[in-house]
């Protein structure tokens, strides 16, 4: 069965809908929704590479979606995101980082494109992020600043007070780390 893109993410959306409405834990249920939906059109596809981003990108974009359309927490529903993106997608193979950013960059795009609480996504974004490098054995660290480079280079392409907005919610230590940014103007020109 091929599903188109939009299909995917309106297919997702409503599942959180659903999902949310039924339980009321937003993370959880977001989670769950995310992690079963990604794990099944992956296999479904049977394909590795580019094709899992696009599909990370339509369930996180769905997910996005269903939270705002039922006015759930975004906090909550994007830590949801990232931790079910991470947990439907080891089994493909993904590199964890660049799952991570990925996520995050699509997320905070689509926060921003439906006029959601973006400092309440970017850092649900990190904190799922540093719960789900636990799991997979990735340092906390590297995981909060692969999610807060993602989101900020969304932020980036939406607008300076969008960047800001990111920014500050991101420099903030979430769940204890402290989350060290890679500064894209800066790159290169520091020691490390």
């Amino acid at each position: 069965m091929k599903t188109t893109h939009s299909g995917t993410i309106e297919t997702v959306r409503d599942k959180i809908v659903a999902a949310i409405k039924g339980t009321g834990d937003i993370v959880q249920a977001t989670v769950d929704a995310v992690t079963q939906i990604l794990a099944t059109t992956i296999k479904d596809t049977g394909e590795v590479g580019t094709s899992v981003t696009d599909v990370i990108a339509n369930v996180a974009s769905g997910a996005i979606r269903g939270a705002v359309q039922v006015g759930a927490d975004l906090g909550h529903a994007a830590k949801g995101v990232m931790l079910g993106v991470l947990h439907g997608s080891k089994e493909a193979g993904t590199a964890v980082l660049d799952t991570i950013s990925h996520t995050a960059h699509v997320a905070i795009r689509d926060t921003a494109e439906v006029g959601g609480d973006v400092e309440a996504a970017a850092t649900g974004l990190v904190s799922g992020a540093i719960e789900g490098a636990k799991e997979l054995g990735v340092s906390a660290e590297e995981a909060a600043a692969a999610a807060a480079d993602g989101a900020l280079k969304a932020a980036g392409k939406v607008g300076s007070t969008t960047v800001e907005t990111v920014r500050k919610a991101v420099i903030k230590p979430i769940n204890g780390v402290k989350v060290v940014l890679k500064e894209p103007e800066m790159a290169g020109l520091g020691t490390d």
